[in-house]
């Protein structure tokens, strides 16, 4: 569904002096901290987000799965989904495949329509933790398989998500692996490690000298007693066994309840080991709820140390991807992408605002509660108006999830597709 940019001006419009009194506030505050607000808007602004193909349908638990209506049947209309959340929030212009799923049956078209749309194709992701018709099952595993058979399978497989990648532009391949096993003495906890080794250097052989290797981990599940890849050590370790160019993927919701994750982001910059973000949120495990939903202040901290990493010359901001990658049973997934897009972006912008060099006087001097209240001073502003300034710059809507239902885009996208189409993927 396409949104006209006379429909967004007007109901810009009709907030827009809501809006001018709260940027006005806010803008005096910061100005006699010292802050350029122009600048702050201008980073906003610069800041992208990329959208995954498979978080375009209603996503799924272990028990169920309920269809929202007119989910994207196809790869171009995944492209549309997200030519639509780019209009509305000016805070995507990128889509990360996942392979299957996701191949194009023409690839000029596939070109053409993300081009006219503004997106750009990011981080490939190849898919071994499921069976879709391959010769070999990965029911005990893919590239840590005891089997070869089902190692070279895996590899060739991520070999041929490099190549489709080649033709669409990306630049990197994400890799995450379901392999382990959930019984004492069900696999060999060394080999599998070694074999792991083996399969990811013949694929970052593969890959172009421009991509990076992005590898996940996950403590658990699908496997319990022990996964490959357990931890950010594990994936670092396999990182720097094959190359320079392959750094750690922190998925948000991989973590053990009440994980340091800002802790894990700050080693992984001072080692220039952080590839980039998954973002979403949990309560008790890979829950991939939206972002910011459970532990807001934690998604504050991290944007802390990435801002401060970068800032302090640990790891070059520019190298960092950034993706969301949630699973939503309940909710219009537009709706939560745009719920997402809109906490990392108030996150980020509050991690901006913190007094580094207060902060670091109160450290070096011993000033816990002066230190802390760096953090507090900037994590308790509003910043909304500034994040909704930058999107209005752009040419977004003031308010995406308002317009989106005022514009009845959910119903226009059932009459379209049918109440009943399913997207890919999940």
């Amino acid at each position: 569904m396409k949104l006209s940019f006379e429909q967004l001006q007007e109901y810009n419009q009709s907030v827009y002096s809501t809006h001018r009194d709260e940027l006005g506030f806010i803008d005096n505050q910061l100005s006699k901290g010292g802050n350029d607000v122009n600048a702050l808007v201008e980073k906003i602004k610069a800041f992208q987000i990329a959208i995954p193909s498979w978080a375009l349908g209603a996503g799924g638990t272990r028990f169920g799965r309920f269809g929202i209506g007119g989910e994207p049947r196809d790869l171009e209309e995944k492209l549309e989904d997200i030519g639509l959340l780019k209009t509305l929030t000016q805070k995507t212009n990128s889509v990360s495949l996942h392979i299957p799923w996701d191949i194009p049956s023409d690839y000029t078209a596939i070109q053409s329509k993300a081009e006219s749309l503004g997106i750009s194709f990011d981080a490939m992701n190849s898919n071994t933790f499921q069976d879709y018709g391959q010769l070999e099952s990965y029911k005990l595993g893919s590239l840590g398989n005891a089997k070869k058979s089902v190692r070279d399978q895996a590899v060739a497989h991520n070999i041929e998500v490099i190549e489709i990648g080649k033709k669409l532009g990306s630049k990197g391949l994400t890799v995450w692996l379901a392999d382990g096993s959930n019984f004492p003495g069900q696999a060999s906890l060394r080999n599998s490690l070694q074999w792991t080794q083996e399969s990811l250097s013949e694929i970052y052989q593969a890959m172009p000298e421009d991509w990076k290797l992005l590898l996940e981990y996950k403590p658990y599940e699908p496997n319990f007693y022990h996964t490959i890849i357990p931890d950010w050590g594990t994936s670092s370790l396999l990182c720097k066994s094959v190359g320079d160019r392959a750094k750690v993927l922190v998925d948000l919701g991989h973590h053990l309840p009440n994980t340091n994750i800002e802790q894990i982001v700050a080693t992984l910059m001072y080692q220039d080991m952080l590839a980039g973000f998954h973002f979403n949120d949990s309560k008790y495990g890979d829950d991939d709820l939206t972002t910011g939903s459970i532990k807001p202040y934690q998604l504050f901290l991290i944007f802390c140390e990435l801002i401060s990493g970068s800032e302090d010359g640990a790891q070059v901001w520019e190298s960092i991807s950034w993706m969301i990658d949630a699973s939503h049973n309940t909710k219009d997934p537009l709706e939560d992408l745009m719920q997402a897009l809109e906490m990392i972006s108030i996150s980020y912008t509050k991690a901006l605002l913190v007094n580094r060099k207060k902060m670091t006087n109160c450290q070096m001097e011993g000033d816990v509660v002066g230190a802390q209240e760096c953090l507090q001073d900037a994590f308790q502003r509003d910043v909304r108006p500034l994040v909704r300034e930058a999107r209005i710059q752009l040419g977004g809507a003031a308010d995406p999830i308002g317009f989106y239902r005022k514009m009845d885009v959910r119903k226009n996208l059932i009459q379209k597709r049918g109440a009943e189409s399913r997207s890919t993927g999940l």
